[in-house]
């Protein structure tokens, strides 16, 4: 508890264009290798590069979401290292210029807003993909080129809990700008992490361990825990410890941090010019109409929800961390006006029926209309709560199929109206729970709820609870 991490996160984001970075080539996950390929992707001697624009765009966006400055002056570099999923040898990004120079990012820590500090964001183009298998291994150059920003924090991040909720909201933001689908386990975004210790109330910065390639939030609060804890182990077992500036990645059966090597400087990937590229120049104008275009983004959007339809904060941040689930709610809300019951039975009820599958509700075939006529018919009393998570069961095994022919199909979801029916069995429950009578009769309140759970049960759910209160409380009076 005497010590404090200070965190650093670069997430590469792979932008979701339809070619490469400077090529001509598709970019599109999941086809056979070796086969969205061209001469620049894989490094033929005399072919040249050239800049996708469509990239420039997605890039200049991200910049102007987060209050970036955009560069109308920025050049790209060449990085050397000498990988084989690196047909080149080098790396084309940007070093000393980068496209998009500071800007900040809002995310809610434990219900609390922090402001976030980015230190700049840059293109790049991506590697190829070493496959091992039992006897060789072998490299698929589909991913070679394709365009990547690369997004970098300043050491603003104080906690694991910060560094997952900056990456969520950062997460968030590039699939609301429509820049990338960051699908983690296709690896179009991924993290890389700095971490070093301190303790408590200094402001030093100490030598920090980069934990490369994290492909999950999850993963990422385990390799953070392991790595903060095994360096304050190691100053705590040596208080002239000094950390060695290395790279590890993160070991998911065993939890821990493990060396792959020592890290590089700058100086190791010799930076220089890129010689076949041009600056790259824009224009103010060009910028102010990209700026023009922005989204609501997602730190809007909570604010929205909570302010406009009273959703509790936890709610909210589950449907706006996942753009397609809040644009599901909004679709709803258009034939919907109980805002926070409509929430309730798209981020709980429904969002439960597809937890073991691995499925989501938006991509499920259920309808958002559907569903918001589902919570119209309770509200309406037309049927009960208890019915509606029958009917949401039978939505979810036939998705795309109205809840009003789901009711008309099944006449045992049709409530209860006949008023003498229901106090027949208000009268029977009295008789046999006369002592929680007395406690109503005697100010204890939860005795009224146990005896309305009782009716419900005994009309299996059927009777409206409205009516089962009002009738309720006439035959208590006269008890």
């Amino acid at each position: 508890m005497q010590w404090e991490p200070v965190i650093g996160l670069e997430v590469h984001v792979e932008l979701n264009t339809q070619t490469k970075l400077f090529s001509s080539a598709l970019n599109h996950f999941g086809d056979e290798p070796n086969t969205n390929i061209s001469n620049v992707c894989t490094g033929q001697p005399g072919s040249l590069p050239v800049l996708n624009k469509e990239a420039v765009h997605k890039a200049v966006l991200f910049g102007c979401a987060v209050g970036a400055e955009i560069a109308t002056y920025s050049r790209f570099d060449r990085k050397s290292y000498f990988y084989p999923d690196s047909p080149r040898n080098f790396q084309i990004t940007q070093f000393a210029h980068p496209i998009v120079k500071g800007g900040h990012l809002i995310a809610d820590v434990e219900g609390v807003p922090k402001k976030f500090t980015i230190d700049r964001a840059h293109l790049e183009d991506d590697a190829g993909m070493l496959k091992h298998f039992s006897g060789f291994a072998g490299v698929d150059y589909n991913r070679a080129g394709v365009p990547l920003i690369e997004i970098v924090s300043t050491p603003c991040i104080f906690s694991i809990k910060e560094a997952i909720a900056y990456a969520m909201g950062l997460k968030a933001v590039l699939q609301y700008l429509d820049v990338s689908d960051c699908n983690m386990e296709e690896g179009s975004l991924r993290i890389d992490a700095n971490i070093s210790v301190r303790p408590k109330g200094s402001s030093e910065l100490r030598p920090k361990i980069e934990i490369k390639n994290i492909n999950s939030f999850n993963y990422m609060g385990l390799a953070l825990e392991s790595e903060f804890k095994r360096q304050v182990a190691a100053y705590a077992r040596d208080p002239d410890f000094k950390v060695i500036e290395s790279t590890y990645r993160f070991d998911p059966e065993t939890k821990r941090t493990i060396l792959m090597r020592l890290k590089e400087s700058s100086d190791d990937y010799r930076y220089f010019l890129e010689p076949d590229l041009p600056p790259l120049i824009l224009e103010e104008e060009y910028i102010d109409a990209i700026r023009q275009t922005l989204p609501e983004l997602p730190y809007d959007r909570e604010k929205r929800y909570l302010e406009t339809y009273g959703l509790a904060h936890e709610t909210a941040l589950i449907l706006v961390n996942e753009k397609a689930l809040a644009d599901f709610f909004d679709v709803g809300l258009k034939t919907c006006s109980n805002a926070k019951s409509l929430a309730n039975w798209i981020v709980v009820e429904f969002a439960g029926r597809y937890k073991e599958s691995g499925k989501n509700l938006w991509s499920s075939g259920i309808l958002p209309t559907h569903v918001a006529s589902l919570v119209n018919k309770i509200d309406s009393g037309e049927i009960t709560g208890k019915i509606a998570k029958k009917v949401a069961d039978l939505m979810v095994s036939a998705p795309g199929k109205d809840p009003s022919l789901i009711i008309e199909e099944n006449p045992n979801f049709k409530p209860m109206d006949d008023v003498a029916q229901i106090e027949a069995i208000i009268d029977q429950v009295l008789i046999e729970n006369r002592q929680s009578v007395e406690d109503f009769l005697a100010g204890k309140e939860k005795a009224f709820g146990f005896l309305i759970g009782q009716v419900m049960k005994a009309t299996e759910g059927k009777a409206p609870p409205p009516l089962v209160n009002q009738l309720l409380k006439q035959k208590l009076k006269c008890a």
